[in-house]
């Protein structure tokens, strides 16, 4: 009997590790060191960087949404929970008793919370699974022994205050509460200003010219900013000599305390920016998953699908090969609802034989794709349709083949005008140059990783740099030019890797050419013969 019993123990023993087992390609617990390394080499001597999880937030009642890490802390930590704070210090601290230059507060273990709301690493699980030697639970993080009045440089990202005060003492609201006790937070603390005050400080007097122009664009939008005397000053001295003299008066006001929240944001602009290979093996696959959502849909499209069953069938596609989420929210516009650039009601019944614009993008651990396709909802372009998406696919390819290492942050972008803009002008759909910004209104390029507009510096293209090539043509109804343009939207999105060799597209999965795309919608669909019940 009891042979029988462990015979059928490892019989089951797989069934039950594959019901518990999740996936296990997410980064490496090296990946996020070596970026909190990374961090700390451009942290200024004698600076600490202290970096918040992301809120909790509500979406009805007692329903939270579902949670996200704020990229910034999944990048440094690999920690996926709420309620957290990661601190790093330039060089080695006696913290608590621990020597170490970083310590990471966590949420506390709570059966009863796990219960309801799923497991919690605690300190053991950070130190296990995610590699740092020293943890402790949220609640310490308000006795902890960090005087940050011995700091030079505090570093942080100003706070939002787009978070709640739950009943739990160590929740985000109570641990930004304990940082700006312990770091003497002024109530008055205008990050905007403190950004403008840096560029004044860093400036040289060659320069203070140019950065007075930057900073008066800066005045002409924001009323709070004219009412600072020294920024107000700096921007409208007549010279040289007067500019010092208010540089010297910025530089007392930034010593009056050790708070920096804009240089964070220049040290992880500058990091993730590039991709490491680790990087890149997600999001390739989150870049692949949404090609082949586009594909499926491809075959699917019929013209009495809705904007809502095309999102799903696009989305269905994301969870079937575990893309935990959109990276942001799917935009599916038939017709003249492809002219709303962000349009994301996606609630039009029937797209019927207008083209569908379908901008979407898996996430897969972390990591967004952000693929465009236009296609004709009836498979087959009709002759003003197709003669708008030539034109917006030759852009895109004059866009791509400017994305090389060393070009301009712009160099895509103006390639890409300049054939919208002659194609336009060609068709007679505008009469002078600078009204195709009217068809064309917004840029070609974003950065792209663990956000959608991810952060970047926006320098010349760096070696492995990821980057979107997007341009668009979009003539609502009721535009200026012949009807029989009205309600033609297409823009077309690829996900572009620099390299020394040249750009690679990551979406060259999902057929681009119109002529391949009719192609793909003449195959048949796994979905053809799923229906559902009618309903009343």
């Amino acid at each position: 009997m009891r042979i029988l019993y462990l015979l059928v123990a490892l019989l089951l023993a797989p069934l039950t590790n594959i019901a518990q087992d999740g996936p296990t390609d997410f980064l490496s617990a090296d990946f996020h060191k070596g970026r909190r390394e990374a961090v700390r080499e451009m942290m200024p001597a004698n600076s600490v960087a202290v970096f918040f999880a992301n809120a909790v937030r509500n979406r009805a009642n007692d329903v939270d949404y579902i949670y996200h890490q704020a990229p910034n802390f999944y990048y440094l930590t690999g920690y996926n929970e709420p309620n957290a704070v990661l601190v790093l210090f330039s060089e080695n601290q006696q913290i608590d008793g621990v020597n170490n230059n970083e310590v990471l507060y966590v949420q506390e273990k709570d059966p009863r919370a796990e219960q309801w709301n799923g497991k919690r690493l605690g300190i053991e699980g950070v130190k296990d699974k995610l590699g740092f030697k020293t943890a402790f639970n949220g609640s310490a993080f308000k006795q902890a022994g960090i005087n940050f009045q011995e700091f030079d440089k505090v570093l942080f990202f100003d706070f939002e205050n787009d978070f709640r005060d739950s009943s739990d003492e160590a929740d985000l609201f109570d641990l930004i509460q304990s940082f700006k006790t312990k770091a003497n937070y002024p109530a008055d603390y205008d990050s905007s200003k403190d950004r403008f005050y840096s560029m004044i400080t860093s400036t040289d007097v060659e320069n203070s010219a140019n950065v007075a122009q930057i900073l008066g664009r800066y005045l002409s939008r924001d009323e709070k900013l004219k009412e600072d005397e020294l920024i107000n000053g700096f921007v409208n001295a007549e010279d040289d000599k007067l500019r010092s003299e208010i540089k010297q008066k910025v530089t007392l006001k930034l010593d009056a305390n050790n708070l920096n929240s804009s240089m964070l944001n220049e040290i992880m602009a500058t990091l993730r920016e590039t991709k490491s290979a680790e990087e890149m093996v997600l999001l390739k696959k989150a870049v692949e998953i949404s090609a082949v959502g586009q594909v499926e849909v491809m075959k699917a499209m019929h013209p009495n699908m809705s904007e809502t069953e095309i999102q799903g069938v696009h989305e269905y596609v994301y969870k079937k090969y575990g893309a935990e989420y959109e990276g942001y929210p799917s935009i599916v516009g038939g017709g003249n609802n492809g002219c709303i650039l962000h349009y994301i009601e996606n609630n039009k019944t029937k797209v019927g034989n207008d083209l569908v614009l379908m901008d979407l993008g898996a996430e897969y651990h972390g990591y967004t794709a952000d693929v465009t396709r236009t296609i004709p909802a009836n498979g087959k372009f009709s002759k003003e349709q197709k003669l708008i998406y030539d034109i917006v696919y030759n852009a895109q390819e004059a866009g791509i083949e400017a994305s090389v290492v060393g070009a301009p942050f712009q160099a895509p972008g103006e390639a890409a005008s300049k054939v919208v803009t002659e194609g336009l002008l060609a068709l007679g759909i505008i009469t002078k140059e600078a009204d195709a910004r009217i068809y064309f209104p917004h840029g070609t390029s974003h950065y792209l990783g663990l956000d959608v507009h991810d952060q970047g510096t926006y320098r010349p293209f760096q070696e492995n740099t990821v980057i979107t090539v997007e341009p668009g043509i979009y003539i609502p109804e009721g535009s200026d030019c012949d009807k029989k343009w009205w309600g033609i939207a297409v823009r077309i999105e690829d996900d572009i890797l620099i390299t020394k060799e040249g750009p690679i597209n990551l979406s060259a999965m999902a057929p681009r050419k119109a002529e391949e795309i009719e192609e793909v919608m003449k195959q048949p669909s796994p979905l053809d013969k799923f229906e559902l019940p009618t309903l009343n």
